[in-house]
């Protein structure tokens, strides 16, 4: 890893000062308010936005709807995403962790068609894996395709389909044959969401997020909008899996190709570690600046320095140190604040518009999220540890 400091050519520092000014124009106050009012992880209009800049998939070729831009000038992009706090969760996220998939399964027409169209900002992809009572056991899938000619039709439900309201295409994990083992006998579909026979509804998260149920009442999807291989269902969803939990087939994903690597990824964390520092400066009802104490600003170097630390670390042991930190660290800056760390957004007396509250409460699914960190140990124990796979006892 190259820590050293990087001199900018001018076109480099060009295309930055270009890409802020966009970004500047483009995110105004009124997304963020949307996204604080809505928790929907996404903005059609930002993401359109990003779409007709070829800006979703950077380094793809112009021809291919992105903009032909080298890892760099990629990386200024998302950095500039993270620095202005664009919601992307649901959306942008899941988009790019579908889209490879579709590349790699499908030829053809439909491939240029959707991929093209996820590009453009056209086509919104969500994830449908989830059950309801499968928790973290994505093989345990309930929900059902069966043939019919050149269709399937499909009964079930899928849970924490982030994204779902505004998504086009949710791709979905659907048990085709049960009578093969657990882990066969599963087909991936793209399963269209304004389809007859989709509903959705929403689950709103102690986060403030926007999730979702999705229940499917005989939707009918043809065959076409399969993704790989009948019964092969589980080898398909490696791919945007491995890409989730930033790993590839040898093992973790470089930092260097982690979201954000030229500063620290923008999160409620961050934003809070700004504001108790802000918070610290300014003299109390007596007069005295916390930061003066030389305990505080232990305290406050400590969580930076923490902070940092599990920032550097990739793959699944820094999914697990990134969600520990988060939740110990913003229950220790409510701690250093005091009482009114826990006045939120809009109410008197709120410090920072409430981001010591908000940061507070969003720790805690951050456990959860892409993964649980149970998951991550199991996969850390497996592939870095070399210990034997993780098998429930009878």
């Amino acid at each position: 890893m190259d820590f050293s400091i990087k001199d900018l050519d001018d076109d480099t520092l060009a295309f930055w000062h270009e890409v802020r000014e966009w970004f500047d124009e483009v995110v105004t106050e009124d997304v963020h308010e949307e996204e604080r009012r809505t928790g929907a992880g996404g903005n059609r209009k930002v993401h359109q936005a990003l779409g007709k800049k070829g800006w979703i998939f950077p380094t793809w070729a112009v021809e291919d709807g992105g903009a032909g831009l080298d890892p760099f000038r990629a990386s200024l992009i998302s950095l500039e995403l993270n620095l202005h706090k664009v919601p992307y969760s649901a959306g942008l996220s899941t988009t790019t962790l579908v889209a490879p998939a579709l590349l790699q399964w499908w030829e053809g027409e439909i491939r240029r068609e959707f991929t093209l169209g996820a590009a453009r900002g056209e086509i919104l992809f969500c994830l449908g894996y989830t059950e309801p009572d499968g928790g973290s056991d994505l093989a345990s899938v309930r929900t059902r395709a069966t043939r019919d000619g050149d269709e399937w039709v499909i009964n079930g439900s899928k849970m924490f389909t982030t994204g779902a309201q505004n998504g086009d295409y949710a791709f979905s994990l659907i048990r085709s044959d049960p009578s093969l083992p657990k882990h066969r006998g599963l087909t991936m579909f793209m399963v269209p969401l304004r389809a007859p026979g989709v509903e959705i509804q929403a689950v709103h998260t102690m986060g403030g997020e926007r999730t979702n149920a999705v229940f499917f009442d005989d939707v009918r999807v043809p065959d076409s909008l399969r993704v790989g291989p009948e019964n092969q269902g589980w080898g398909v969803l490696h791919g945007p899996l491995n890409r989730e939990h930033s790993m590839t087939e040898e093992g973790p994903k470089p930092l260097e190709e982690e979201a954000g690597v030229l500063s620290r990824a923008r999160s409620p964390l961050t934003d809070s570690m700004d504001a108790v520092v802000a918070w610290a400066r300014q003299p109390d009802h007596e007069g005295r600046r916390p930061i003066n104490d030389p305990r505080i600003r232990a305290r406050l170097a400590e969580i930076e320095m923490n902070f940092v630390a599990a920032s550097l670390t990739p793959g699944p042991p820094g999914r697990v140190i990134r969600a520990e930190t988060f939740i110990q660290d913003t229950a220790n800056i409510v701690d250093l604040v005091g009482p009114d760390a826990l006045i939120s957004y809009g109410q008197p007396g709120a410090i920072s518009d409430g981001i010591f509250e908000y940061a507070h409460r969003f720790a805690q699914g951050t456990a959860i999220y892409g993964g649980t960190t149970d998951v991550m140990r199991n996969m850390i124990a497996e592939k870095f540890l070399g210990m034997p796979r993780n098998r429930p006892l009878n």
